[in-house]
């Protein structure tokens, strides 16, 4: 069990965006486990749900509380009310295709809501007495895309490596990651940094590659895959992710920046293609077999990075963390529920989300190579 050394009949962590993807699996998985109770802020926007958290809905160790982390007078509240012996902070917009439509809701939340975040906590970690303050933590969840991009030969990102962020998405990370970083040295903040590669799993939103493509093969519906698909991600499941991040609370130093990675480079178009295969086997009934014939080949995002990759070696020489999954068992699992989990993807996937599909992806141009066969891989 995580250390979790503030006095309380029953110690907490106070979580932000604990409704989203990997908010919402790593607190599913903290409380599992036994590792104490969960305070919960979450705006509840169109990507945090709360059918990601019905497990916890009446269990007491879970306090969800639906709010803004650009509130800092309720964030304080928080903090004093209960007294978390950590902090971390999930909460951000995240797709670089909505970040490039709409830029203004990538700034507000991931820096004005991180400054939130950061000054809130710095009020409440000054006021612990010296036996609490020695072990409270802020722990800043980031993105391998402040890197930028890499050429097909260089090694990967390390955690030196300088910050060259190309969306609006990824600026809006680098700069929160600049404002704890300068927390730490100008103010004393107790704060570590994760930066993470491609996440994948259960409960993330179809807006993201892996089940934007499982909703649309099942559907019968086109399967856009941008520009020629040669695009390279570090792909990390979300449960190794999770485990990460607890590592890092354990045992991390403050002041410290960790990158987590999977270890699991694949370009865009094999991991649909892997999908499609995938879904022959696990749906043999299905009426859109062979699923390949669903690619699309469509106009590339504007300012696309064509490569990310992790060297997570700080982490696991350190703090003795390694993922766990290879791509294949990782994507086997993630596909499986979202096959025994149909009524959550009918939910999230109604309404607003079709709007935007449509806005993101109806105007893009298919190109002549409209379609790939397995030879591609």
């Amino acid at each position: 069990m995580l250390e979790s050394p503030i006095s309380s009949n029953s110690p907490c962590i106070l979580v932000t965006g604990g409704a989203g993807f990997i908010g919402s699996n790593f607190v599913l998985n903290w409380i599992a486990s036994g590792k104490g109770r969960v305070v919960n802020l979450d705006l509840l926007t169109y990507a945090g749900n709360l059918g990601n958290l019905g497990p916890l809905l009446e269990n007491p160790d879970h306090i969800l509380v639906h709010g803004d982390i650009c509130d800092r007078g309720l964030v304080g509240e928080l903090l004093l009310e209960h007294r978390p012996w950590a902090v971390v902070h999930f909460a951000a917009e995240s797709h670089v295709d909505r970040s490039i439509r709409g830029p203004e809701a990538f700034l507000k939340t991931n820096i004005e809501g991180t400054f939130s975040m950061l000054q809130a906590s710095l009020e409440h970690f000054r006021s612990l007495p010296p036996h609490e303050a020695r072990h409270f933590r802020f722990l800043h969840v980031s993105t391998d895309e402040v890197y930028g991009t890499l050429a097909p030969d260089e090694p990967p990102f390390h955690e030196k490596t300088p910050f060259a962020p190309n969306s609006p998405y990824a600026a809006s990370k680098a700069a929160s990651d600049h404002l704890v970083r300068a927390w730490v040295h100008t103010y004393g903040m107790p704060a570590i940094i994760t930066n993470c590669s491609n996440n994948y799993g259960p409960f993330q939103f179809p807006e993201k590659l892996l089940p934007l493509m499982i909703v649309n093969a099942l559907a019968g519906k086109p399967l856009p895959v941008y520009g020629d698909g040669q695009q390279v991600r570090d792909w990390l499941y979300v449960i190794d992710h999770c485990r990460a991040i607890e590592a890092v609370l354990k045992a991390g130093r403050t002041g410290e920046t960790y990158n987590v990675g999977g270890s699991n480079q694949q370009t865009n178009l094999t991991v649909v293609l892997t999908l499609c295969d995938l879904l022959d086997e696990l749906v043999p009934g299905s009426r859109y077999r062979p699923h390949q014939q669903l690619i699309r080949f469509v106009d590339d995002r504007p300012g696309h990075d064509r490569r990310y990759a992790i060297d997570a070696g700080k982490l696991e020489r350190e703090l003795g963390w390694k993922a766990e999954e290879t791509f294949s068992s990782g994507l086997r699992k993630t596909v499986q529920w979202y096959l025994d989990n149909q009524v959550w993807m009918e939910e999230v996937t109604s309404g607003s989300y079709q709007k935007w599909v449509s806005a993101n992806y109806g105007d893009r141009a298919i190109s002549e190579r409209s379609t790939v066969t397995a030879s591609a891989k």
